[in-house]
């Protein structure tokens, strides 16, 4: 469980029953054309990495079209009269959506209605289209005046205008994104591309939100499962840059903490110098927590007496529910808390997430983090045996 996220976690929890037991709705997305008599209309689906055709009709000759379809949770469709000519459309089961443009500018200028999710979609690309419009002008007059005996006074000028431009588009999805984190249209908006290297939103705070809030509510949608795990994948990725960082600026040896006992004793991390230590971050109110709980304790029994010790670090707030789930679970090892979340050992440590641990050796040193069940079994048979 994510420290700071104990409250969010509840707001999710009351929607999970919206989204999770919904049945398939027929909804249908027709529309009008100009100028487009004759011409074929394609109805997509828009996957992950591809889009998969689902239907296709001639629009009649007032511009009309219309298709019908299924869906339990809101879908990402395209309407296409060509690779270059299409629109995007977000749709949620019994919408009855409207589509209005001209074949000639189709996906650039359209009116779009009865559905929220499409509607959220058409601001954020217009948004974005608008943004890398001012960029173009300002890279163009960069190219124009580059020989001007102006030039540098001028290009300071447009690149701090370039960089505003960029700052507002980027607080602008982030703010979308945070005022509709159960939207799927903020899936879009982590997505989208000031060009084609360089994401709009790298806020991986944002990220974090969108990610846990969607997953919760749409488990099953393809881009959600795809949103869900590349944040994983970057968080693991940060967080192994920043405990590269964390030990090479503590050196060799972990920074020492001591907290209170449930008892009041205070007792030092360092004191335990000269036996294998897992240090344990913990909640008793995180279920992760207590199930991790569980195999400490086999561990502890096996490994005790053979030089093993836990100093587990608890970052709750409650006393009681420390203290009982110390009880509960049987923990007979080393554990504290200043029961104000611990903030300094969990800041000084890094810990974004619990449970999580750190393995030192006899001299303090970190040999290895985030141990879970067999992998925590095999690093200390390894070392002790």
């Amino acid at each position: 469980m994510n420290i700071s996220k104990l409250l969010f976690a509840g707001i999710i929890t009351a929607l999970v029953a919206i989204g999770c037991n919904r049945d398939k709705g027929h909804f249908s997305v027709s529309g009008k054309i100009t100028h487009a008599e004759g011409q074929t209309i394609y109805f997509e689906e828009l996957g992950v990495s591809s889009s998969k055709v689902l239907d296709s009709v001639k629009i009649n000759k007032n511009g009309e079209f219309k298709f019908t379809g299924e869906t339990s949770i809101p879908t990402y469709y395209l309407l296409k009269l060509s690779e270059v000519k299409l629109i995007t459309l977000l749709v949620d089961s019994v919408e009855q959506v409207f589509v209005e443009a001209d074949a000639a500018n189709f996906g650039r200028s359209y009116r779009v209605e009865g559905s929220l999710g499409s509607l959220q979609v058409k601001i954020l690309n217009d948004h974005l289209a608008r943004t890398r419009k001012q960029l173009d002008s300002l890279q163009s007059l960069n190219n124009l005046y580059a020989g001007n005996p102006d030039y540098p006074q001028m290009k300071k000028e447009w690149d701090a205008a370039y960089d505003s431009i960029r700052e507002e588009q980027t607080e602008f999805s982030k703010k979308f994104i945070m005022s509709n984190p159960f939207s799927m249209a903020g899936v879009l908006a982590l997505y989208q591309q000031f060009d084609n290297k360089e994401y709009v939103v790298k806020d991986l705070q944002t990220m974090r939100v969108a990610a846990s809030a969607l997953h919760s509510i749409y488990p099953n949608s393809a881009h959600v499962k795809a949103l869900y795990q590349n944040t994983l994948q970057i968080l693991q990725e940060e967080q192994s840059a920043k405990l590269r960082q964390f030990i090479q600026e503590k050196g060799e040896n972990s920074p020492d903490i001591v907290l209170p006992n449930s008892e009041g004793k205070e007792i030092a991390l360092s004191s335990l110098r000269g036996k294998i230590v897992l240090l344990q971050f913990w909640s008793a109110v995180d279920r992760n927590s207590r199930i991790q709980n569980e195999a400490l304790v086999d561990a502890y029994r096996k490994y005790k007496n053979k030089g093993f010790e836990i100093y587990q670090v608890s970052v709750d707030e409650n006393r009681i529910e420390w203290v009982d789930a110390i009880d509960q679970d049987g923990l007979k090892w080393i554990n504290v808390g200043d029961m104000e979340g611990s903030n300094y050992a969990a800041q000084v440590y890094n810990i974004q997430s619990i449970p999580y641990n750190y393995l030192l050796n006899k001299e303090g040193a970190i040999i290895a983090r985030d141990l879970k069940g067999p992998a925590l079994d095999k690093a200390l048979s390894r070392i002790l045996n």
